[in-house]
């Protein structure tokens, strides 16, 4: 297979391509055309995939179109590539408004030559405006600030044309609403009085139209919020799932997916409440300031029965928040628990099926549902409380007033008119209901607020690549050394791996050895960048692993686990899987290197055959093949292998072991396995013990010098010394 920079597939590299890596490498970074994803047929890459492939290695990178006069104000700025209209591509390195000429460099000419100066006719004859700025990554906390309520108000506030029409919308409807009780007192107080049958026209045209605009107005109002939350909701479902991703995996080992996936999910349940919710009582409240003047223009002592029966009902909400929050928390905990076992159940369905657990299962269940229930009901029961309390308030005034405003429409002191009393009966309850909304958003606080820490338990973890940094992106050739490592678990008080120091050489196919719990899978952890909290030094071709980009590192690697979980799709997909750009030759020649060939083409579709999840369709010794050539698809400079061969037949085992020094040529290998028999031919051998190091030498030293590992083999082999072993060997 091949790789790298010169090879990315046969036949030489695309000029746009070449662009695009002599840019990165203004920077530091190397680009692998092998991971560019172009549109299928097109001619030459495009300026969106171009960018994207920046961006997939670490690049702040934007596809643009600009003038001459922006090529002459970008002197100093770094490397611009210019996309010529042939399809190919040149690099803008400097620019000289004196003399008006941009200095251009052809990313197939030798490096020793100089850059071609460039006017502005000879320019615009080859190149219609199309560029792609790139630099170096922005920091990170600025690109991923906390999960916060300010944070998802902010993320809501980037749809600022959209918030300005939907302002400016109920702006409008406010006024609208202000209208028709007014007509209904001027019917009452006049056209019934005076028996005026056009005025009674008039005023039934004017209604007629203000509904129409009403109507459309409404609409127009509801698109508008329906449109403003399916954005939000997209741009919260990738940033979500962005910081997910790059949780470390600490996490996901200490935590049960169905936490996990509960957690996340309160996320929309805060984004309705703010796109939703709250949303509408703060635009109902714009509604109030328009309305609240009215009301007291038409009778102040009926108005300030209105305020004064919304405070109160704010005050009896408020007096319930604390022990309404202290319960609504053992609720979260209980849907937690129960969550996390049902996750916990249906990703492990095979021990509960294969060991008839189902009943001890259901038990649990039912007491994770009961416990829900419990709370759930106590927290419906007070929450009850102030449902209770604030009706009869909310009802008296929406007929208390009618009542009272009756009385003073009787009364001969008043002066009030019936009309007016009428039209304040109507406009009392469009203010009333933010009014009484106001008040019962608090409530649903709480709510909201339990699901926003839920949420952000999860993604205000430390990331990974806060850890890592931005980092530099060598290209490995496989020499890896540990100084004097020393690294402990989180939760324990032994070290896993205790002044660890080896060196190896590029292309050595290393065997690590040792009981369970010496720290054998601990030091293809730390090399892999998944535990960066060690003393000492772990380096990879002199550089300190701590200061490589954590993608670039990982992406190096190859990595074939003792359980591999493949991915719904055909056998193909799952072999491309690190390298989609990549061809079905390509997969081929992988799945011939991890002796998975034979297999695949005695499936019903070779390798269009299609995985479910879980892969039933597949024994587990032809899941692991897939997973050993999915790691060699990359062609990585370092192979990792952790009990690579253990899940295998004989059969299978006999068969990757006889292709694992063609696997192992011009590649380092960390092989980590029980059995010492598929390690004879390893260069050189680990024997680990307590996390200690007792020895590292080929397989006849170490049976000579070595005790734990005489010991491992004679454990492992003993069945050779039976006496009806020697004679069916000597016979």
């Amino acid at each position: 297979m091949s790789t790298g920079a010169d090879a990315p597939r046969s036949g030489p590299i695309h000029p746009r391509l070449l662009a695009m890596m002599m840019a990165g490498r203004y920077y530091g970074l190397e680009l692998d055309p092998i991971d560019y994803r172009g549109e299928g047929g097109e001619t030459a890459p495009n300026a969106a995939a171009l960018s994207t492939w920046a961006q997939g290695a670490g690049m702040w990178s934007r596809a643009v179109r600009l003038r001459w006069r922006h090529l002459m104000g970008l002197q100093g700025a770094g490397p611009v590539v210019l996309l010529f209209n042939d399809g190919t591509a040149g690099l803008l390195i400097g620019a000289n408004p004196e003399h008006k000429i941009v200095m251009v460099r052809d990313p197939r000419a030798p490096e020793a030559d100089p850059p071609v100066p460039v006017d502005e006719m000879r320019l615009s004859e080859v190149w219609n405006g199309e560029a792609i700025l790139v630099r170096a990554q922005r920091g990170h906390a600025d690109a991923d600030p906390p999960f916060t309520l300010r944070s998802l108000f902010g993320l809501v506030m980037l749809e600022g044309k959209s918030l300005r029409d939907l302002f400016v919308a109920s702006v409008a409807l406010s006024f609208l609403t202000i209208f028709p009780p007014l007509m209904v007192m001027t019917v009452i107080d006049k056209v019934m009085t005076y028996r005026s049958y056009s005025t009674l026209a008039l005023i039934s045209t004017i209604l007629a139209i203000m509904i129409l605009y009403e109507t459309l107005l409404g609409h127009a109002r509801r698109l508008i919020m329906l449109i403003v939350g399916v954005r939000v909701d997209a741009k919260l479902n990738l940033h979500v799932f962005n910081r997910l991703i790059r949780l470390p995996l600490d996490y996901f080992e200490r935590h049960p997916a169905g936490e996990t996936m509960y957690k996340i999910t309160q996320v929309h349940q805060v984004r309705q409440f703010i796109t939703g919710k709250l949303m509408s009582t703060f635009l109902d409240l714009i509604t109030l300031a328009v309305l609240a003047p009215i009301l007291f223009w038409l009778n102040a002592t009926l108005a300030w029965i209105v305020v004064v029966c919304s405070a109160l009902i704010m005050l009896i909400i408020l007096a319930y928040l604390r022990p309404m929050r202290m319960i609504f928390g053992r609720v979260i905990t209980a849907e937690t628990n129960k969550s996390a076992t049902l996750g916990e159940t249906i990703f492990g369905i095979k021990t509960v099926k294969s060991l008839a657990l189902e009943p001890q299962r259901k038990a649990q269940w039912d007491e994770r549902v009961a416990e829900v229930g419990k709370w759930r009901l106590a927290f419906g029961k007070l929450s009850s409380w102030p449902q209770t309390l604030v009706t009869p308030i909310e009802r008296f005034m929406w007929v208390g007033i009618v009542m009272i405003g009756a009385y003073m429409a009787l009364a001969d002191d008043t002066g009030v008119a019936i009309g007016g009393l009428f039209a304040f009966m109507m406009l009392s309850q469009r203010v009333s209901t933010p009014l009484v909304g106001l008040a019962r958003l608090i409530e649903e606080w709480e709510e909201v607020g339990g699901a926003m820490g839920q949420a952000a338990d999860v993604l205000n973890r430390p990331l990974e690549i806060d850890n890592a940094g931005t980092g530099v992106r060598p290209r490995f050739s496989g020499a890896v050394a540990f100084e004097d490592v020393t690294f402990t678990y989180p939760g324990t008080k032994v070290p896993a791996l205790n002044k660890i120091s080896f060196d190896i050489p590029a292309g050595t196919m290393l065997g690590l050895v040792g009981r369970s719990g010496s720290g054998k899978s601990t030091i293809t952890r730390l090399l892999q960048g998944i535990n960066r909290e060690y003393s000492g030094f772990v380096k990879i071709d002199g550089a300190d692993l701590r200061a490589i980009n954590l993608r670039h590192l990982r992406s190096s690697f190859g990595v074939v686990l003792q359980e591999n979980f493949l991915f719904r799709g055909s056998i193909r997909d799952n072999i491309l899987a690190g390298r989609p750009g990549l061809t079905l030759d390509d997969a081929i020649r992988a799945a011939r290197l991890a002796g998975a060939e034979e297999f695949i083409e005695r499936m019903p579709n070779g390798y269009e055959t299609y995985i479910e999840e879980g892969s039933p369709n597949l024994s587990g010794g032809q899941r692991q093949r897939l997973a050993i050539a999915r790691a060699v698809i990359t062609d990585p400079r370092i192979l990792i292998l952790d009990e690579a061969t253990s899940a295998l037949d004989p059969e299978s085992e006999a068969l990757v072991n006889a292709n694992l020094l063609r696997i192992a040529r011009g590649r380092t290998m960390f092989i980590v396995s029980h059995r010492l028999s598929s390690l004879v031919d390893c260069d050189q051998i680990m024997v680990l013990d307590k996390g200690q190091l007792l020895d590292i030498a080929p397989h006849e030293v170490l049976l000579e010098r070595c005790s734990v590992y005489r010991q491992l083999w004679a454990q492992q082999n003993r069945h050779l010394d039976k006496p009806g072993a020697r004679n069916a060997a000597s016979s």
